[in-house]
């Protein structure tokens, strides 16, 4: 599928088949994250693939609050993405120009991994409502350590759906505000 097709088929899937995802696709999508830019090549992810059903439950359970994310408990495949530390040039860069770097890296990152799957016929949500304790906990992931965002993973039982965005007009402008 061509670019444009691609980007009108990827959205927020939040019912997925109960079908199990091969592990070769979920690494084909870690392998489009791990290539995506990064400020100063910092690369400041870790990507926790989780395919445990037990494990699975634990962190949906973590997810679901509020009514928020009642779906997580029942997906095939949950991605936690682990913040890293960014290398020096990249850190002194963020410090000085009042930029979060390392999370717009992390946005880039998880696009990429979200437009592999699309690609390959798979649905995926980006979460980052979700208890990070508990999820840390769970995962095993030091506590020095951030899990910003979780990605649920799997085959859509859903129909993609018509994008509604704000028009063009209203969200650009040429040469000045």
């Amino acid at each position: 599928m061509d670019f444009h097709e691609l980007i009108l088929n990827r959205q927020s899937t939040r019912k997925y088949l109960p079908d199990d995802v091969d592990r070769t696709l979920v690494t084909e999508c870690i392998e489009a994250a791990r290539l995506a830019p990064s400020a100063c090549n910092s690369q400041p992810w870790h990507f926790i693939a989780v395919d445990d059903k037990d494990k699975i439950k634990e962190i949906g359970t973590a997810a679901a609050s509020l009514g928020m994310n009642k779906f997580a408990a029942d997906v095939p495949v949950i991605i936690a993405v682990v913040l890293e530390k960014m290398n020096f040039t990249a850190k002194i860069g963020s410090m000085l120009k009042n930029k979060d770097y390392c999370m717009l890296d992390l946005g880039i990152a998880v696009e990429h991994f979200c437009l592999q799957a699309a690609e390959k016929g798979l649905g995926t949500c980006i979460l980052g409502w979700f208890d990070e304790k508990k999820v840390a906990g769970i995962l095993g992931v030091p506590g020095n350590k951030r899990i910003p965002l979780l990605i649920t993973m799997g085959y859509p039982d859903c129909e993609i759906r018509k994008k509604i965005r704000k028009p063009l007009e209203e969200i650009s402008s040429w040469n000045s505000y």
